[in-house]
Parts: C-alpha cells; sequence; structure tokens
C-alpha cells in the first residue's frame, strides 16, 4: 500500500464520523478524503508543494 492509499485511507476514517452530519457529513468526507489523498502523495514525493505555493501567489515560471 503506497502513502497516496494510506492518506486517502485515514482521511476516509476521519470523515467516518463526520457521516453523522448528513450532507455536510459528505462535504467533509470529500474535504477529507482530498487532504489526506493530497498529504500522501507529498510524502511519496509526488506532488510538489513549492510548484503548488508559487502558483497560489502568482510566482508561477514557465518551466
Amino acid at each position: 500500500m503506497n502513502y497516496t492509499v494510506a492518506g486517502m485511507a485515514v482521511g476516509a476514517v476521519l470523515a467516518w464520523a463526520t457521516l453523522t452530519y448528513r450532507f455536510w457529513g459528505f462535504l467533509l468526507m470529500v474535504l477529507f478524503l482530498a487532504a489526506g489523498a493530497l498529504c500522501g502523495r507529498a510524502a511519496e514525493g509526488k506532488l510538489d508543494l513549492r510548484g503548488i505555493r508559487d502558483a497560489l501567489t502568482g510566482r508561477r515560471s514557465s518551466s
């Protein structure tokens, strides 16, 4: 099992607790799954966090 799958599993476990809140629980589940997947990809080294930060702050490079 790779880090992305493990991160998604952790996000799913955290999100499961929010399911009692119906629709908002579903939205939180999606948020937690996405956050878990992003953390897992960053831990694997498949996600460039500096590139994301630069894109969000408007410092994009052409390369």
